[in-house]
């Protein structure tokens, strides 16, 4: 059973998603995540958030959010991932029930490796061929890895609103 509850999964899920499908559909199409999406991803845990969660646990998912944007800095400085990506990861941070940390690790794990598969295999395939503007097509040694988080928060507020607790 995951930590989050069911009735904060239901809350987020469909504000969530949609932002989430645009993230992964403009990190393909341009190699960018717009921050646009990112603030929108905040504004809605700023709004849904007190609905969704309790008064004593809200604030502190504001800490995950330093958190992750600290690290996500440090790792775009160092190169390794690009500054949507860490700014996307730290808006959807407070997202996360604490104590869903590992299982998220896992979550995202799977869907990196899937989201990697079905872009390569999709560059070689008749989709590429509809879509000759996607920038993600034709980079070899970079990756939209907005495919890989954003399919991973939906996943993950998904997975919540069935096995929440």
């Amino acid at each position: 059973m995951m930590m989050i509850t069911e009735t904060s999964a239901l809350w987020f899920l469909p504000f969530v998603a949609p932002i989430c499908f645009y993230v992964a559909w403009s990190d393909m199409r341009s190699m960018r995540i717009p921050n646009i999406a990112v603030m929108t991803l905040f504004a809605v845990f700023v709004v849904v958030g007190l609905l969704a969660l309790p008064m004593a646990e809200y604030p502190w998912r504001f800490l995950q959010l330093a958190v992750v944007l600290l690290a996500g800095i440090a790792l775009n400085a160092a190169g390794l991932v690009g500054a949507g990506d860490a700014k996307f990861a730290a808006a959807a941070a407070p997202f996360i029930h604490p104590g869903d940390a590992r299982l998220l690790i896992a979550l995202f794990a799977a869907t990196l490796l899937a989201a990697w598969l079905t872009h390569r295999l999709a560059r070689h395939s008749p989709i590429s061929r509809a879509l000759p503007d996607w920038k993600s097509w034709y980079l070899k040694s970079d990756f939209p890895m907005g495919l890989a988080l954003g399919g991973t928060l939906a996943a993950y507020l998904a997975l919540g609103a069935v096995y929440g607790a």
